[in-house]
């Protein structure tokens, strides 16, 4: 299977890893990794080292939520603690607000920054991964470039008992 690696979502990206002085590299894997486990899988780390871009709404407007692989975005008690109200985006949503397709969806490279908020869950990681704006992209960071890089605000996504990283 032949990919084009000059997809403009992607080099949306990469221009800003390099303004944010970040080196890692996007990686192009020969299949789509729609979720954190596939994405583990390919790569060979744990399913918590994923960092998800989430799309929510937030009383309306689209936010990024980056979350571990190994959590799930209990949105009743994360929306409490943004005191608003927070829900799941629509596919058509996520497009418009990050020029990407769900299941590549970045931290970054979006025609206009998001309000993001960051899973203190991925501290865990010395390395964590994330999608590069395509669904069989991805790259490393640190979790402190990724949150210079989305410029966003640490926070716990699930209550603790709820957190099973893996």
């Amino acid at each position: 299977m032949s990919i084009d690696t000059s997809h403009s979502a992607v080099q949306a990206v990469e221009r800003e890893l390099r303004a944010h002085g970040i080196q890692g590299e996007v990686r192009w894997l020969d299949e789509a990794t729609p979720t954190a486990a596939a994405a583990a899988e390919s790569i060979g780390t744990v399913v918590g080292a994923i960092a998800n871009s989430l799309v929510f709404t937030l009383d309306g407007q689209p936010v990024l939520v980056m979350t571990s692989g190994g959590h799930r975005v209990d949105t009743a008690y994360l929306g409490e603690r943004l005191g608003g109200t927070l829900k799941r985006a629509s596919a058509e949503t996520v497009r418009e607000a990050t020029g990407q397709v769900i299941g590549g969806v970045a931290p970054t490279g979006h025609p206009a920054p998001l309000r993001t908020w960051v899973d203190t869950a991925l501290k865990a990681y010395p390395e964590i991964w994330a999608a590069a704006g395509h669904p069989h992209t991805v790259f490393p960071l640190t979790y402190d470039q990724l949150v210079l890089l989305t410029g966003g605000t640490e926070v716990e996504v699930e209550p603790a008992a709820q957190a099973s990283c893996g």
